[in-house]
Order: C-alpha cells, then sequence, then structure tokens
C-alpha cells in the first residue's frame, strides 16, 4: 500500500501544481486582455496605425500686368537631403557624391556629419534640385535620402522686393505681404491616419482612417502694376546714380482709386536669397515705415486748407519782405528777392515760407492762436489723415507724428513750422494719399495694394475696399490748387513735360537735424505731382536722400518726370486737343 500511497501523492501534487500555474496563467491573460486592453491596445495602433501630415501649398502672389495678372511668387519642390551614418556602407562614395552633384547647396562640415555613428539622421544638403536628387539616387549609395519641401520662388529677382518681403529657414513670412498674410498664404495642413503595412504604405482597410485634405493658402494679387514697378526701380536707379545718392523712395498711386501702383525703394534685395543681404535698410519699406518731414511738399495742404475755409483764394496777397516773425522766432524764405505784393500763387510757386506762414495767421484772425492751430490740425490730421495709419495691407506701417494743436508742442511756432512742411512726421504714403484727395476733387481714398485674390478657376476675385471720404475739400479747391499746382511747375521745368497732357507738382527740401540743429549740409528731396489728360490718372512721389548731400526738391525731379512721361505712354493717354 505503501507505494500506491505515494503515487497518488505524487498525482495530487503535481495535479496542483498544473492548477496553480493555470491559475496564473489566466490571472496574466486577465491582467493582460482586460486590465491593461487598453495599453496595449495603444501600442498597436501606434504601430500600425500611422499619421500623415498633408503639407499645404502655400498660396502664390500675382501683380497685375495691364489688367491681367502675373505670378510674381510662386512655390517650387527641392529636396532636403539627409543621410543615416549607421547604415552609410561606403563614407568616401557617399561624402563624393554629395559634394560633386549638391555642391553649394551642402550644410557646412557636411563630411564630418557621415562619420557620426551616434545618430540616424543629419541634414548635409538644403534646397537640391529634382534632378540633383536623381543623380544621387542614380549612383546606388546606401545611406542618403532625400525628404522633398516646398521652397519660395521669386522669378523677378529684385522685382517689388520690400512689397513681397520673404518666407525664411522655417517658413514664416517676414516684411511686406509674406509676413502680413503669413497665416492666409500659408494655408492649413492636412491629416492622413491609416492603418499601414510594415514598409509604412496606407492600407484601405480599417475603422481608424482619417483623411483630411490639406487647404492650401490664398493666391493673393496686388495692385502693383508689374511694368510700372519694373520701370520705376530703373528711373530711380538712375537718378539715385546720378545724384550719388545711396537712399530713394518712389511712389505711385492712381488718385482715382487709391490702389498703389508701384512702391520702389533703393537698397534694394532679392528675397530669394534674403539671406545674402548686408544691409538691414534693404528689407525696409521706406514708404511705410520711415516717417520724415516732406518740407515744402506740405505747402500744397496748407494753401488747400486756406480756399476751402475761404480765408484765402489763389489771387489774394500779402506783402513779402522774405522774413516773417511768429512769437520768438523768425522764419525766413529759403529763395530771397520775391519781396513786395504778391499773391499767394505766386508763394506757391516760389515756395516762400512767409506766405504759408500768412495763411496760418489768416485762419486765426490775425495770429497762429488756438482757432488757428485746430482748423490747421482739423485739415491735416482729421481731413488729409497725416499722421494716422493709412491700413495699407503691408506689414511694418508706422503712424508718424503731428501734434494735437493745444498740448505743450501744439504751439505757435510748431504750427508755423508745420504749415511749411515741418516740425511734423508724416510718411511717404500718407502724404501721397493726401495730395490724391487733394488733387482728384476732394475724395480721400484709403490707400491699398489688394487687387484681390485668384479662385479655384483661376479667376480674379476683387477685394472689396474700404468706403472712401467725400468732400475732404471741395471740387472748386480741388481744381484752384490743382492749377496752382500745374503754374508751379511750368514756371521752370515747362519743357520737361510730353505736350498736350496737364502736369503739375511742388518740390520739398527738408534739412537733416544734427546735434539738435537744423542744417543745410545735409537734407532730402522731395518732389511729388500728378499728370493725366480731362483728370488725374497718376500721383508720383520722390524722396532721396544721404548722409552729408545737400539734395534738394529740384534734384529729384528728373526722376518724376521720366516715369511721368513714362506713365502717359503707358496709360496711353490721349492729349488734349
Amino acid at each position: 500500500m505503501l507505494p500506491q500511497f505515494r503515487s497518488n501523492s505524487r498525482i495530487r501534487l503535481l495535479a496542483i501544481l498544473c492548477l496553480a500555474i493555470m491559475a496564473v496563467f489566466v490571472m496574466r491573460l486577465f491582467y493582460l486582455q482586460v486590465i491593461e486592453h487598453g495599453r496595449y491596445s495603444t501600442l498597436a495602433d501606434n504601430e500600425q496605425i500611422k499619421r500623415l501630415t498633408i503639407p499645404a501649398q502655400r498660396g502664390e502672389i500675382y501683380m497685375m500686368d495691364n489688367g491681367n495678372p502675373v505670378k510674381v511668387v510662386l512655390n517650387n519642390t527641392v529636396y532636403t537631403v539627409f543621410v543615416d551614418p549607421q547604415f552609410i556602407d561606403d563614407k568616401q562614395a557617399v561624402v563624393k557624391a554629395i559634394r560633386e552633384i549638391a555642391g553649394g547647396n551642402t550644410v557646412e562640415n557636411f563630411a564630418k556629419l557621415v562619420d557620426r555613428t551616434d545618430t540616424r539622421y543629419q541634414i548635409v544638403a538644403r534646397n537640391v534640385s529634382r534632378k540633383q536628387a536623381e543623380l544621387m539616387k542614380e549612383r546606388n549609395l546606401k545611406g542618403i535620402g532625400f525628404q522633398a519641401v516646398s521652397e519660395r520662388v521669386y522669378p523677378e529677382a529684385k522685382l517689388g522686393g520690400q512689397v513681397l518681403g520673404f518666407v525664411n529657414y522655417e517658413g514664416k513670412g517676414q516684411y511686406g505681404i509674406e509676413e502680413e498674410f503669413n497665416v492666409a498664404l500659408q494655408g492649413t495642413d492636412g491629416m492622413l491616419q491609416s492603418v499601414t503595412d510594415v514598409g509604412n504604405v496606407p492600407l484601405t482597410i480599417g475603422d481608424h482612417n482619417v483623411d483630411v485634405p490639406a487647404k492650401n493658402g490664398k493666391d493673393i494679387v496686388l495692385t502693383i502694376d508689374r511694368n510700372v514697378q519694373a520701370f520705376t526701380e530703373r528711373a530711380l536707379r538712375n537718378g539715385l546714380r546720378k545724384l550719388g545718392a545711396p537712399y530713394g523712395s518712389v511712389l505711385v498711386m492712381d488718385p482715382q482709386n487709391g490702389k498703389v501702383l508701384a512702391m520702389a525703394n533703393l537698397p534694394d534685395y532679392n528675397p530669394g536669397k534674403y539671406y545674402t543681404v548686408q544691409d538691414a535698410r534693404a528689407f525696409n519699406n521706406d514708404i511705410i515705415s520711415d516717417p520724415y518731414e516732406p518740407g515744402s511738399v506740405i505747402k500744397t495742404f496748407t494753401v488747400a486748407t486756406g480756399i476751402n475755409t475761404g480765408t484765402i483764394t489763389p489771387q489774394s496777397t500779402y506783402t513779402n519782405t522774405d522774413y516773417i516773425d511768429v512769437e520768438d522766432r523768425t522764419i525766413t524764405n529759403a529763395t530771397k528777392g520775391q519781396t513786395g505784393t504778391i499773391t499767394f500763387d505766386h508763394a506757391y510757386t516760389w515756395s516762400l515760407n512767409t506766405g504759408m506762414v500768412t495763411i496760418a495767421q489768416r485762419l486765426g484772425g490775425g495770429s497762429i492762436n488756438s482757432k488757428a492751430r485746430t482748423v490747421m490740425y482739423d485739415y491735416f490730421h482729421d481731413r488729409f489723415r497725416l499722421g494716422e495709419m493709412t491700413g495699407i495691407q503691408l506689414a511694418g506701417e508706422v503712424q508718424g507724428i503731428i501734434d494735437q494743436p493745444n498740448t505743450g508742442n501744439g504751439d505757435a511756432v510748431r504750427y508755423s513750422n508745420m504749415s511749411f512742411g515741418q516740425g511734423m512726421d508724416p510718411t511717404m504714403l500718407q502724404v501721397g494719399a493726401a495730395f490724391s484727395s487733394v488733387v482728384n476733387g476732394g475724395t480721400y481714398y484709403h490707400p491699398t495694394i489688394i487687387e484681390g485674390t485668384v479662385d479655384a478657376d483661376g479667376k480674379l476675385v476683387p477685394a472689396k475696399q474700404k468706403t472712401p471720404d467725400t468732400n475732404v475739400v471741395s471740387e472748386s479747391t480741388s481744381e484752384q490748387v490743382r492749377n496752382m499746382a500745374v503754374r508751379a511747375r511750368k514756371a521752370f521745368y515747362a519743357g520737361s513735360d510730353k505736350p498736350g497732357f496737364t502736369v503739375g507738382g511742388k518740390t520739398g527740401t527738408s534739412q537733416a537735424i544734427v546735434n539738435g540743429e537744423y542744417t543745410f549740409d545735409e537734407t532730402t528731396g522731395t518732389y511729388i505731382g500728378f499728370g493725366g489728360d480731362s483728370k488725374p490718372r497718376y500721383v508720383i512721389m520722390v524722396r532721396v536722400s544721404g548722409p552729408g548731400l545737400a539734395i534738394g526738391g529740384q534734384d529729384v525731379i528728373p526722376i518724376f518726370t521720366d516715369i511721368s512721361n513714362w506713365m502717359i505712354d503707358y496709360q496711353k493717354l490721349e492729349p488734349k486737343g
């Protein structure tokens, strides 16, 4: 009996042991399949389900060309070349291929990156063309990979560089349109979530599939006319070369609707090669970002204020002695000798400061008192919007300064200076838009640089424009000031314009401030004018300056004239009979 008992005991022990092992397996399976189900399901999904980003295409930018939109900023597919150093079996061949084919597109010290063994991914070249990528692939080298990326292309090189801006390495727009409309241009990336095979190829099966298409960025059309922009830049460059000046800007506008036709600044740059720029000033659009004292071009607004308020007419007279006292200051004329009893029309033609100060005094009944200053502020700031943001759709616009009439800085001396363009700091765009309102019949059109967008069918969708401000000055005032500007130009530059067309304008010379004092050893020359047939069809404003250069308004007139005569031909204007 003893052997049988021992046998039964072993069987019972083995059975208990098996039951215990089975219990462990059951508990383990319960733990894995029930308690840890969510965790392992997630791990499986992460292994099998891939989320693939579908990049949105950045919107392209157009300029107008004889009434038709043409692309000036577009996208091109290029490649980033990377290596997996742990997978390379012939380092010398890999380095040779990259050096010979990628050339200047390689990153600094790329050969050392190939030797690294602590990484699986090292970028060795950027912005490689499709042709270059194909040549590398043909060598069948292990460890080289390619990643397609979108590159911003500016086929017109420097044309309108400050207007367009650029896209940096991070894909973010900087300056100009690229920055102002960065969100609208970049669009929204899409997503593809799907079960994939071992090669990460999406499968069509599974209930986890998500397909969100990318939403490409908007295609934006500018009011800038490609041909006007190109000629304006060329005229400015030639003019600066003749004057020996390093800095200059030109604004061309349509005074009948506020559309900007050209914005040119020197120095300039190529947005496609922004990383080569040495002088950061090249990025700035001085027309909207650099307020300055425009000088005598402001006299147009002073005479418009005087005429529109009924204070003067162009033929009203005053006695000019070339000097006029305002409080403790004596204001003089830059041009001497036009003395005696003269008209305000004559004072405007000869750009006499004394005439403008006299208008300011008459606005107050004989002195530049609170009443006179309030009227001037109403016209300069509230109506002409000098010292106010224009709302132009470009990054970098600044406000400028026009002092209020009854503050510490808004005294009689300050407002006497404002009457002839000193003691104030508007931008060129503010002055150009205000001048347009004075010569176009009295309507202020808010400056715009957006013509519209291009829809999916390639058609132009016009942008909604802001409601203009009417009756800034009366039509009668506008006509009188316009005629004064025409006479001022004919008095000195009659032979330079195409015959049969109406062209008028005003010079401006502003002194630089050195050690807190004005000096004529360094000045900025400005000229603003209009041209057209039965009505003004364009407004052109030119500004030129340079350290240590005494440049006057008369010095920049040839730049205006070149553009003006060209505009008459380009717009196919008909001469008066």
